[in-house]
C-alpha cells in the first residue's frame, strides 16, 4: 500500500500517543522542508492526507459537520492504523511469552 510522506509522518507520530491529537500538531511536519507550500495549502493538504488515511481504516477524525463537509479537529488511530504504523518503523511486534518454571 502505497502511502505519502505526510501520512507516514502522521502515523508514526500518532503511534506514540495514546488518545487523540490536535491537527496543528501535525503541521510541524513542513517545518522540516525546504520549500514547504503556502501556509494556506498547507491545511488543505493536510485535512486531505486525514480524509485518505480514514478512507482506509487507519484514523478515526473527530471534529463536526456542516452541510456541505466534515472539519475536522482532532485524529487518533484504529488498531489497523498502529500495524501499519509499526510495520512502517520497521518494528517487530513482541508477543508475551509465559515462562513456565519447574519445580523440583
Amino acid at each position: 500500500m502505497h502511502l505519502s510522506s505526510l501520512q507516514k509522518y502522521i502515523l508514526i507520530n500518532l503511534l506514540g500517543l495514546k488518545g487523540k491529537i490536535k491537527r496543528n500538531q501535525l503541521l510541524r511536519f513542513y517545518d522540516k522542508q525546504k520549500s514547504p507550500p503556502k501556509k494556506s495549502d498547507q491545511q488543505g493538504i493536510l485535512t486531505k492526507s486525514f480524509e485518505r488515511l480514514i478512507d482506509k481504516g487507519f484514523m478515526i477524525g473527530y471534529g463536526r459537520r456542516t452541510p456541505e463537509k466534515w472539519f475536522i479537529d482532532e485524529v487518533s488511530l484504529t488498531d489497523k492504523g498502529r500495524q501499519q504504523a509499526r510495520k512502517l518503523m520497521g518494528e517487530q511486534q513482541k508477543l508475551p511469552f509465559l515462562i513456565k518454571k519447574d519445580k523440583k
